[in-house]
């Protein structure tokens, strides 16, 4: 069984659910010893919070399920590559690895523009895998904003 692409279907379930909500479609899965220990999505709009990203909603419901500050061990699954913010919460919180569907040419700070999660200059360094999923996670992502870009007609 690949771990992996099962975990991220997970987290494309979570990004769909944002969506479905008119939420970025973002979803995130925490995993301990292969099993699932957390999952979110986005809920900036919902809860009218600017750090309500789905990786920090994940961390802080992983913490409270492992009743620790330190995700030691655990791997997160997120379908767009983490924001600074994010990928400063992941270093904080100690994960093992982060696994990311679409980079973020703009503002992804695990490759793309930082390299946060893996700056030698912290205290603690994430293995960073990327393209997992990629496409999917993309098209998700390229029709919650083309929908927005595109003006209603009344039709």
């Amino acid at each position: 069984m690949n771990y992996d692409l099962m975990f991220m279907r997970e987290a494309l379930k979570e990004a769909q659910a944002a969506f479905d909500r008119d939420e970025v479609p973002v979803g995130a899965v925490i995993t301990l010893d292969n099993h699932i220990v957390a999952r979110a999505h986005n809920q900036v709009e919902l809860l009218k919070d600017p750090t309500a990203h789905a990786e920090i909603l994940a961390i802080t419901q992983a913490a409270n399920s492992l009743k620790s500050k330190w995700l030691l061990g655990c791997k997160m699954y997120v379908t767009l590559e983490p924001c600074c913010m994010c990928a400063g919460a992941l270093v904080l919180a100690r994960l093992k690895a982060v696994v990311f569907g679409a980079a973020d040419p703009k503002t992804g700070a695990c490759q793309s523009v930082f390299r946060v999660a893996s700056h030698p200059a912290l205290n603690h360094q994430l293995d960073v895998e990327s393209g997992l999923l990629s496409e999917e996670c993309g098209a998700l992502l390229s029709g919650f904003f083309g929908a927005k870009r595109t003006p209603s007609n009344g039709k």
